[in-house]
C-alpha cells in the first residue's frame, strides 16, 4: 500500500465510541429545535409515504436480470420501499405521536425479510465474475445496497430505538440479528474486491461501503460490542479507505466524474465523520483524528465539485457520468466545514439555497444518516453567508483533465488514459460550455443494464470514441455508414476507433494556463494560435495540447497532435495535425441543431451556426455528414430534453476549429 493517511490517523488515538453525531427520538429538545417549516415538511412527506402501497418483491423480479439484463424490474421494486420507510421514520422523529409507527414496522419488517439485499445486478462473488442466477441466503454478498440496507434499517433501529422497545423487545434483536448476518459476520468472515487488497483498482464501492458498514456496527447499543470490536471495524475501514485514497492523485480528481463524487468523495467524508465521532477524545481538548481533514488531499477530493461545475445544473462530464448531478446538500456543506474550505461551504449553502422542497427533503434519497444530517444543518445552510465566485483554470495532472473558463466559455479537455473507473474511450475529447448552456457536449450513459458491465461494454454506441469529439480512422475505400451499427463497428476491420486499457492513453501531454501569448503565435510556454483568430486586446489563454494516436492502437496512425485552447474574450480554438496511412473522419457531438453558413469544399471550409448559440468554423475538412441523434433512453433524458447532433468532417493533414 501507498498512502496510509487514514490508518495513521487512527494509531494516534485510543478505543472506539459509539455513534452519537446526532440524536434519537427521545432528545426531543433537539428534534423540536428543527426549523418549524422543515418540520412541517417532513411530517406532510411523512404523510403523503402512508398513502403509497409498499411494493412486493418477487423473486421472478430478481432472476429477471440474469434472462434479460434488465435491471428495472428488481430495482423498480426495491428502492420505493426505502425511501418510504426514509419518508416515515423522519416524520415519526418529528412529531412523536405514534401515528407512524404502524408503518414503520410493515416496512421494517419486510426490508428484514428479503432474501437478501444485493442487488441482482452485483450477485457475484468475484469482481466482474457473471452474476449468480439466485441469491444464496446462507452466505451474504456486501454489495453497494446490501450496506446501504443494513445502514439503513441500523440508522431506523437507533433513531426509534427508545420507541420501539417499549412496543416490543424483539424489533431491536431482529435487526441486530440480521445486521450480524448480512454485514457484521461476512465483512470479517469474507474478504470483497472493494475492501483492497493493493493489486486492482478501488472505485466509489469502497467509501461507500466502508461508511455504511460503520454506521450499522457503531449505531449498535454500547453493549453489543466490545470497545476492542468497535476498534477493529475502525481499523479496517481505515486499511479499505488508505486503498481507495491510493487510487488518487494529490490533486483529489475522481476519475468517476462529478456525478460520482457523492458515492466517492462524500462518502469518504462520512467514513471520516463517522470514525471521528467514535474516536472522540472525551476529556481532551482536541479529537487527534480530526486531524485527518487537515491533510491535503482529503481537501481536495473534497474541493472537486466545486472545479467541475459547468454552470447552473451541469457539470463537466466525462465516462458514464451524466452532466446533470444532482443539488449540493449538507454532505458538501459539513465537508467543506471539516477541511476549512469556506469555497465548498459557499458553494453547497447556495445550490442548497435553490433546491425544491422535494431536493432538500432528499425524496430520492434512501439513506437516513444523509436525511438526518440534511434536518440538522439546513438552518446553518441557509444562514450561511457564502459568497459565489468562479473558481480558476485548472489541470488535474493525474488525469489529464484541463477546465479554463471566461466570462462566457467554459471549455474542458481530457487527455489521461482509456482504463478510469467507468470509462468511455474518450482520450482527447473535449465540451464546452457557453452563456451557461451545453454546446459540444460529452452524452453521458444510457440506462445501466447486463451489457454495460460486461465484456461487450464497447459495442454500446455511448462508450465508442466516434460518438464523442474524436476522429475515427477508415481503411481507404470503405463505404459503410460510419455509427449507423455501433456493435458491428467494433468489429469492422476497416473501422479503427479507440481501444480501452491503460496503455491506450495520450502522449506528451502538456497544459499552460491563463498565459498570454505572444502575436507572432509563440510564447515562452511554447503555446502557439493562429494569429489570425486574435484580436488586439488577447490577454490570456489556457492550453492542453497532446498526440492521441497510442489510444487507437493501430501502428498506421503515426501521429495525431491535438490542441485545445481556451482564449480569454474570443472563443475556443482546436488544432489537429494527422499524420498517418488511413483516412480520418472527425466527430463532433452538438446539443443545438447545426445549420450550415458556409460550405466551401474547394477552400476546405465550413462555418455552422449551433442554434443561436455559437458559430463553429472548420477550415482543413470535408463535411461528411450532419446527423440528428433521437434521446429515447430514460437516463440520457434527463439530461438531454432533445435530440443530439453529429457533425462528421474528413480531416486533411491539418484541421482548424474555432467556437464563438
Amino acid at each position: 500500500m501507498g498512502r496510509t493517511i487514514v490508518s495513521d490517523h487512527v494509531k494516534e488515538t485510543k478505543g472506539a465510541g459509539i455513534f452519537s453525531l446526532y440524536p434519537d427520538i427521545s432528545n426531543r429538545d433537539s428534534w423540536e429545535g428543527l426549523p418549524s417549516q422543515l418540520k412541517k415538511e417532513i411530517i406532510e412527506a411523512g404523510q403523503e409515504a402512508k398513502k403509497n402501497p409498499w411494493t412486493q418483491l418477487l423473486i421472478s423480479d430478481f432472476t429477471e436480470f440474469s434472462k434479460t439484463g434488465n435491471r428495472l424490474a428488481f430495482e423498480d421494486k426495491y428502492f420505493p420501499r426505502r425511501r418510504k420507510l426514509s419518508a416515515l421514520v423522519m416524520a415519526e422523529c418529528v412529531e412523536n405521536k405514534g401515528r407512524f409507527l404502524d408503518d414503520i414496522l410493515d416496512g421494517l419488517f419486510l426490508i428484514l425479510e428479503e432474501t437478501t439485499w444485493c442487488l441482482p445486478a452485483h450477485n457475484s462473488y468475484i469482481r466482474d465474475a457473471k452474476q449468480e442466477y439466485l441469491p444464496d441466503e446462507s452466505r451474504p454478498i456486501i454489495d453497494l445496497f446490501d450496506a446501504e440496507t443494513g445502514a439503513f434499517v441500523a440508522m431506523a433501529e437507533y433513531l426509534l430505538r427508545p420507541e420501539l422497545e417499549k412496543i416490543s423487545p424483539y424489533i431491536c434483536s431482529y435487526v441486530d440479528k440480521r445486521l450480524n448476518d448480512r454485514i457484521f459476520k461476512p465483512y470479517f468472515a469474507e474478504h470483497f474486491w472493494w475492501m483492497g487488497n493493493g493489486k486492482e483498482p478501488m472505485c466509489n464501492w469502497t467509501p461507500w461501503i466502508t461508511q455504511n458498514v460503520l454506521l450499522s456496527a457503531l449505531t449498535r447499543k454500547e453493549d453489543f460490542f466490545t470497545e476492542d470490536e468497535r476498534r477493529k471495524y475502525i481499523e479496517k475501514a481505515a486499511v479499505s479507505l488508505d486503498y481507495f485514497l491510493d487510487e488518487y492523485g494529490d490533486d483529489g480528481c475522481c476519475n468517476e466524474g462529478a456525478q460520482y463524487y457523492s458515492h466517492a468523495g462524500l462518502c469518504l467524508f462520512g467514513a471520516l465523520e463517522i470514525m471521528r465521532n467514535a474516536l472522540d477524545d472525551k476529556g481532551e481538548k482536541s479529537n487527534h483524528f480530526a486531524d485527518v481533514f487537515k491533510e491535503p488531499l482529503i481537501s481536495n477530493i473534497g474541493s472537486y465539485i466545486v472545479k467541475m461545475h459547468a454552470a447552473g445544473d451541469y457539470y463537466i462530464n466525462f465516462a458514464d457520468c451524466s452532466p446533470i448531478c444532482g443539488r449540493r446538500t449538507a454532505r458538501e456543506y459539513r465537508y467543506g466545514k471539516a477541511t476549512g474550505d469556506e469555497a465548498l461551504m459557499s458553494f453547497a449553502a447556495l445550490d442548497f439555497a435553490k433546491a425544491s422542497l422535494s431536493e432538500r427533503l432528499l425524496s430520492d434519497e434512501i439513506n437516513l444518516f444523509y436525511h438526518v444530517m440534511q434536518a440538522f444543518s439546513c438552518a446553518e445552510i441557509l444562514s450561511f453567508k457564502g459568497k459565489e465566485t468562479a473558481p480558476t483554470d485548472c489541470f488535474f495532472e493525474s488525469t489529464g483533465l484541463m477546465i479554463a473558463r471566461d466570462e462566457r466559455f467554459v471549455l474542458a479537455a481530457k487527455a489521461g488514459n482509456n482504463a478510469d473507473s467507468h470509462n468511455h474511450n474518450d482520450v482527447g475529447s473535449f465540451i464546452v460550455y457557453k452563456d451557461g448552456r451545453p454546446l459540444i457536449i460529452d452524452l453521458g450513459v444510457e440506462t445501466y443494464r447486463a451489457k454495460t458491465f460486461s465484456d461487450k461494454r464497447y459495442e454500446i454506441w455511448t462508450m465508442q470514441s466516434q460518438f464523442h469529439n474524436l476522429p475515427t480512422f477508415l481503411e481507404e475505400g470503405y463505404d459503410g455508414k460510419l455509427g449507423k451499427d455501433s456493435a458491428a463497428d467494433l468489429y469492422d476491420s476497416r473501422i479503427v476507433m479507440e481501444k480501452d486499457g491503460i496503455k491506450f492513453k495520450a502522449t506528451d501531454v502538456s497544459c499552460v494556463l491563463n498565459r498570454k501569448p505572444e502575436r507572432d503565435g509563440t510564447s515562452q510556454e511554447a503555446v502557439s494560435f493562429d494569429t489570425a483568430f486574435l484580436t488586439e486586446g488577447v490577454t490570456v489563454a489556457s492550453t492542453l495540447k497532446m498526440d492521441i494516436a497510442h489510444a487507437y492502437g493501430d501502428d498506421r496512425i503515426k501521429s495525431y497532435v491535438r490542441e485545445i485552447s481556451l482564449i480569454k474574450g474570443e472563443g475556443i480554438m482546436v488544432k489537429d495535425s494527422y499524420d498517418g496511412n488511413l483516412d480520418a473522419v472527425l466527430s463532433i457531438m452538438t446539443y443545438e441543431k447545426p445549420e450550415m453558413i458556409k460550405n466551401d469544399s474547394v477552400g476546405a471550409s465550413i462555418s455552422l451556426k449551433l442554434g443561436e448559440a455559437g458559430i463553429l468554423d472548420i477550415h482543413g475538412a470535408e463535411l461528411v455528414g450532419l446527423e440528428p441523434i433521437e434521446i429515447a433512453d430514460p437516463r440520457l433524458s434527463i439530461a438531454w430534453k432533445h435530440e443530439v447532433y453529429r457533425i462528421l468532417v474528413r480531416v486533411k493533414k491539418e484541421i482548424l476549429m474555432t467556437l464563438i
